[in-house]
């Protein structure tokens, strides 16, 4: 079992079977629930047929200063209670859960955002709520999470300085100590259970508002993420919707996590932490229990480590079990100014592969002329 460790929240293993969280609303009543935040900004749109999202604002994580939105997809289930508590009159025994993190890349915003931006508005197909989407179709009955980078430079480029040492652009500067895997593991922590708590009964959401509402509003750090640009905006009210959870399932929570493009910068920090974060009990506890990672079309603006080619860092990591998928286009690994990319990514697959790990590599669109769009829609054919 997970214990306490320094986390002033409760374990994750008893926090997992206990987030039996339902669609907030039926997809006819799409939009975005915000747990708190800042002004409309913070505000998606409701569209026909895309699902309600939880959207909670400013989760702590490792250390106070480092906070992230994470946007929730929960998943459906075969039977649920409303907030009067009522079952059904024979209630299934659920399934263990299952997770999948997402780590977006540059551009990907609020759909909202995205939309009312003057260059940006190009790619509203993969605003975070539009991918939060295509991944519970691509992951049915499972929980769609996905992180929010902290900051994002001139309204483009992804930066995750709480995850791992970053320039101004977001480019990576990775080590074995910055903490990633900490952060990972206290921001899930901390979002399930605000999840869990506030999500009992409709006055426990909306007392949940007041007080978000009111820490938030007073905040006036430009790290706080999403929130740039913004700390004028009256916060916006709370809509009050029906909310429904699952009976929860006893144990056997596991992980998928994603990068995409910038994303993936996440997902290499955490194998340069992986030997110093497994002597930690509850973060080895959480790595055992991530099943799958994927990276899709990984890329940044720096020189190298676009993936990560090292035999001491990727040896630990075989050693995990983890299985791995790599889903690439010729936007990124055959992109003639920025040549290393293709030759990390074939390096990483082969070496993975020598170490006797679980690795599958496909490239898509081949025939096709190398463009963002494609790099895009890597989300719909992996």
């Amino acid at each position: 079992m997970w214990g306490f460790g320094l986390l002033r929240s409760p374990p994750l293993l008893l926090l997992l079977p206990q987030l039996g969280l339902g669609l907030a609303a039926s997809r006819s009543q799409a939009g975005t629930m915000d747990l708190g935040g800042c002004g409309s900004a913070r505000s998606s749109p409701a569209a026909e047929g895309r699902p309600r999202c939880l959207q909670l604002s400013a989760v702590p994580g490792s250390d106070p200063q480092r906070s992230n939105e994470l946007l929730l997809l929960a998943a459906e289930g075969p039977e649920r209670r409303d907030l009067s508590g009522d079952r059904a009159p024979e209630e299934p025994q659920p399934s263990p859960q299952h997770h999948v993190v997402y780590f977006p890349g540059d551009v990907q915003n609020y759909h909202e955002i995205m939309t009312h931006h003057p260059e940006n508005y190009q790619w509203e197909n993969w605003s975070l709520e539009n991918v939060a989407t295509i991944l519970a179709h691509r992951f049915p009955n499972s929980y769609i999470w996905v992180i929010k980078c902290s900051r994002m430079h001139l309204h483009k480029f992804s930066c995750y300085d709480n995850f791992v040492k970053s320039n101004m652009f977001g480019a990576p500067e990775h080590s074995t100590d910055f903490g990633a895997f900490k952060h990972l593991y206290t921001l899930l922590v901390n979002a399930f259970n605000l999840c869990r708590n506030s999500l009992l009964s409709k006055k426990n959401v909306k007392d949940l508002n007041k007080d978000s509402k009111a820490s938030n509003c007073r905040s006036s750090s430009s790290h706080t993420n999403g929130c740039q640009g913004e700390k004028e905006s009256p916060c916006e009210n709370f809509d009050e919707v029906a909310v429904s959870f699952y009976p929860p399932s006893l144990n056997g929570a596991s992980f998928t996590l994603i990068g995409f493009s910038k994303g993936c910068v996440v997902l290499n920090q955490l194998l340069f932490e992986l030997k110093e974060a497994k002597k930690d009990k509850n973060i080895e506890a959480f790595i055992n229990s991530v099943r799958t990672m994927y990276w899709l079309d990984g890329g940044h603006s720096g020189g190298s480590n676009t993936w990560i080619t090292y035999p001491e860092v990727l040896k630990e990591f075989a050693q995990t079990g983890i299985i791995v998928h790599t889903h690439v286009t010729p936007y990124q690994v055959r992109d003639p100014m920025r040549s290393w990319i293709g030759k990390e990514h074939k390096k990483f697959v082969q070496i993975l592969g020598d170490f006797g790990m679980q690795v599958t590599s496909q490239i898509h669109f081949v025939k096709e002329a190398p463009s963002i769009e494609n790099h895009f829609r890597v989300h719909e054919v992996f």
